[in-house]
């Protein structure tokens, strides 16, 4: 039986319509919209509390947020990154007039191979830019030996990794700073938007400059900057949100544990193991289609026919997309190649019933 409403690979979570919209009232009293506002500050600090940051700006979103960090440590040359994420991350170091260098993956958690960064490192490698994916936490500590080796940034994509913590320290501790997503489909979200967390404070103020035009005073601006900033009505819904994340989670878990105790042991379907030292926040439900009597494509079509939306996440790499045709070759990344092709999130967010992912399982294991 079809679905009357389409069941989507994600839904945004909202707080109750009635506290979003008390919130805004103080926004339209004080006609302050945008520029660093009173709710821009108070959730800047509360979402340093909330993922245990020593030092955090603001973004209007997640890609901003990464092409901004990247600018602010002034590098030249070649960036060592994976072709496994989403476009922005590649865009990101591109447009800062970098040279992407693709490491493949690991099979196990689809992170880059810690083990095959430095066989790609040249003199003109000026950084690495690992991802955690689905929520999966790079090995930072190998990452981080190799950059002090060699002198170089890590700046970690952390989209899927927001409200994460390792050993009890929050995922942005890592590296030089890290790029974290508020984008509406996110476990967070403040509608678009973004924050980058970082270690040295004196990075605060370059980031502050790159996000607001470049301006240091009323009357200089000494850095060619971009608008970045967060604007108050993403920050009230990011306000209201924060409330509720936790209890968010939670159900995410749940959803996710349902889903696994349905697919975990079957022939042909591959789930991330979950690692021991990190508390999850549950972004995503990826599936490994690999052996299984349908592939990754045919499960996609079976699900569409029942109204049920899944996502082919992330295909292609990005080294594959054709922007880059010239330059590179998935070839040259097996393991991602590979992974890519048989890759497929399931439905996952707060609001989802477990009916909904009972049946969703009932379909991909039917005959």
């Amino acid at each position: 039986m079809k679905n009357e409403k389409p069941v989507l690979v994600t839904r945004s979570s909202l707080p109750p319509y009635e506290e979003y919209m008390e919130m805004l009232k103080p926004i339209w009293e004080s006609a302050w919209l945008t520029n660093m506002g009173e709710f821009h500050e108070k959730l800047k600090e509360k979402l340093r509390d909330f993922m245990k940051a020593e030092n955090l700006e603001l973004f209007v979103n997640g890609h901003t947020a990464l092409e901004m960090a990247i600018q602010a440590f002034e590098l030249e040359g070649e960036v060592i990154t994976t072709p496994f994420t989403f476009a922005s991350t590649t865009h990101a170091i591109v447009r800062n007039g970098l040279k992407p260098v693709f490491c493949d993956i690991k099979p196990e958690d689809y992170t880059i191979d810690e083990n095959k960064i430095e066989s790609l490192i040249t003199p003109k490698t000026c950084a690495i830019v690992p991802v955690h994916v689905y929520g999966n936490i790079c090995n930072w500590e190998k990452i981080q030996k190799i950059a002090d080796k060699y002198g170089l940034k890590v700046i970690y994509d952390a989209a899927h990794a927001f409200g994460e913590e390792i050993d009890g320290a929050g995922v942005g501790s890592l590296g030089d700073a890290s790029m974290f997503s508020f984008h509406a489909t996110k476990v967070f979200n403040t509608i678009e938007g973004g924050a980058v967390v970082f270690k040295d404070p004196e990075l605060k103020d370059r980031l502050y400059q790159l996000k607001n035009f470049g301006i240091t005073g009323e009357e200089s601006v000494e850095f060619v900057g971009g608008n970045g900033k967060m604007n108050e009505f993403q920050a009230a819904m990011g306000l209201c949100n924060l409330k509720y994340i936790r209890q968010n989670i939670e159900k995410r878990k749940k959803l996710t544990e349902l889903y696994r105790g349905r697919l975990e042991g079957i022939k042909g379907i591959r789930l991330v193991k979950e690692q021991e030292n990190i508390a999850y926040s549950y972004t995503y439900m990826p599936v490994l289609f690999d052996g299984y009597r349908l592939n990754r494509d045919q499960v996609y079509a079976r699900l569409k026919e029942h109204n049920i939306t899944p996502r082919k996440y992330f295909y292609p790499c990005v080294n594959a997309y054709q922007c880059y045709s010239s330059m590179y070759h998935p070839e040259d990344t097996p393991v991602a190649k590979k992974v890519s092709q048989g890759i497929l999130t399931l439905p996952l967010y707060a609001d989802l019933d477990q009916e909904t992912v009972e049946r969703i399982c009932r379909i991909i294991l039917e005959d």
